[in-house]
């Protein structure tokens, strides 16, 4: 059995020492880059390795042009994964301490590049320490392995798709960001506040219940039946601020058997570099 969305901690805790499972710590927070790696030196699950979101997981920025999470170049980011010991047979699981808001990062890479064995940890670290399961501070090395890209076309939208189908009847934009930055009332991380004009707000946070799991599948498939309104999650782009937490909608739907729906990689944050770009601010 391959993991191909979310697993249980139960589940991961029988493979912690088998060669084909990866484990990749992908606790980070915006206030404080470092952190992240911090935490994970001081403990994390035995075998886990660190993967850090501006370092590891995104190209590099360019003013004027990008988002503040541009996606890695794919050599590039086949080299990470081939230097941690990823190839075909191994099955990967990321986790995060923000029900799964960054681990998603690593899950979205891997499947666009043709990888399929990739799953989020239910719960994520929160609920590996509630459950008293084992702890490390020590740093491990796998042996490398070739990871080999089978990059997956269309997957994710350019600034110009979006500005080309956002008034589309045919598809949904969905804006993961929290409400109040939808509504151009709370943005304390981009200079400019709002969302694009005919974008649906869908807070990521709402396909989560209060203690970090993701909400059941049932109730998940109800809830994007009723944002998409009949509407295929293939033709729904969703976008957050850098393009990382949007994939957390993606795996939503994807765990809710909905289907695949697509990335606007460089999100709000690159919308905004050109003042011509429209905004809309309030509620649609």
């Amino acid at each position: 059995m391959i993991y191909t969305t979310v697993i249980g901690t139960a589940d991961l805790a029988t493979h912690l020492d088998d060669p084909d499972w990866a484990i990749f710590d992908a606790r980070f927070w915006l206030t404080d880059v470092e952190r992240g790696r911090r935490d994970y030196e001081h403990s994390h699950v035995p075998g886990a390795i660190y993967a850090h979101l501006n370092n590891d997981l995104s190209g590099p920025v360019v003013p004027g042009h990008t988002g503040r999470h541009p996606l890695p170049n794919v050599d590039a980011i086949a080299r990470f994964f081939s230097q941690h010991g990823v190839d075909d047979r191994v099955q990967v699981v990321a986790y995060d301490d923000a029900g799964g808001a960054m681990a998603v990062r690593v899950w979205w890479l891997l499947r666009w590049l043709g990888h399929a064995a990739a799953a989020v940890l239910d719960g994520g670290w929160p609920r590996w320490l509630a459950e008293n399961r084992p702890v490390t501070d020590q740093v491990t090395a796998r042996i490398p392995r070739v990871f080999a890209p089978q990059v997956q076309s269309g997957w994710w939208w350019t600034t110009e798709e979006v500005a080309a189908h956002r008034s589309d009847a045919a598809y949904k934009i969905l804006d993961a960001r929290n409400a109040d930055r939808y509504r151009g009332e709370n943005e304390t991380i981009d200079p400019v506040a709002g969302h694009i004009p005919g974008a649906i707000s869908a807070p990521y946070a709402a396909n989560l219940n209060p203690d970090g799991t993701f909400k059941s599948i049932e109730t998940l498939r109800d809830q994007y039946r009723a944002v998409l309104g009949g509407t295929p999650a293939e033709r729904a782009v969703c976008y957050c601020g850098s393009g990382v937490t949007a994939a957390h909608n993606i795996l939503a739907m994807a765990y809710a058997g909905l289907g695949m729906a697509r990335l606007y990689a460089g999100s709000w944050s690159e919308w905004i570099v050109d003042p011509a770009r429209p905004i809309a601010t309030g509620n649609e």
